[in-house]
């Protein structure tokens, strides 16, 4: 059975750790999978920043992997017992230059649209409220505990999971409504985890 039901880990955590599994006794450690994440996370955002459809189709697969792998590389540390704070602070600014990167590229991609200079403006406003949600949940977790950071989840999926969905997005050209729907919608998230932060330390 591929995902354990019973598993308090997320589906993507869950399948990644069982396709890093094999190299739990190689030279493959966990930074090498977050600096893939990295990279793949920046190609995204150079595509999106082309702004034609085939690129754009490219960053979101781009997107995707980079995505998952950000579940593959906390995973490898813990089977390797290479759980580092210098590999979390890593782990922790690639997540927030992917997200910038994500969202500033589709933002540039779609200036020439009839949002123009605007289209820039949103991709900076979404990705920011993105990459500040992280180092939230970061405080969270190291003012008051793992448990409190975890994002809320049914049935294995979470919130974040949304951006799975990217290359249906960008296949059916709603890049447009996706940067829209982030611009409004990250920094009412990021003042909730604001809120939350605010409410777990009192």
């Amino acid at each position: 059975m591929l995902i354990n039901r019973t598993d308090d880990k997320p589906w993507d955590a869950q399948i990644a750790y069982r396709l890093i599994y094999p190299l739990r006794n190689t030279f493959v450690t966990p930074n090498y999978l977050t600096s893939l994440r990295l990279i793949f996370g920046i190609l995204a955002g150079v595509f999106f920043a082309l702004g034609e459809y085939k690129y754009s189709n490219a960053g979101a697969f781009c997107f995707v992997i980079s995505n998952f792998l950000d579940h593959a590389d906390g995973e490898l540390a813990r089977l390797k017992n290479q759980v580092t704070s210098e590999g979390h602070i890593f782990d922790l600014i690639s997540d927030a230059l992917v997200n910038i990167f994500l969202f500033l590229g589709l933002g540039i991609g779609l200036m020439q649209t009839s949002l123009g200079v605007y289209a820039s403006l949103m991709g900076v406003i979404a990705g920011s409220s993105v990459a500040a949600i992280f180092f939230m949940r970061n405080s969270i977790e190291k003012n008051i505990g793992k448990k409190n950071a975890r994002q809320p989840h049914k049935s294995g999926i979470e919130a974040e999971d949304v951006l799975y969905t990217l290359p249906l997005i960008t296949y059916f050209q709603l890049d447009y409504y996706f940067l829209f729907t982030a611009t409004l919608g990250a920094p009412i998230f990021c003042i909730y985890v604001i809120k939350d932060y605010i409410r777990l330390k009192n």
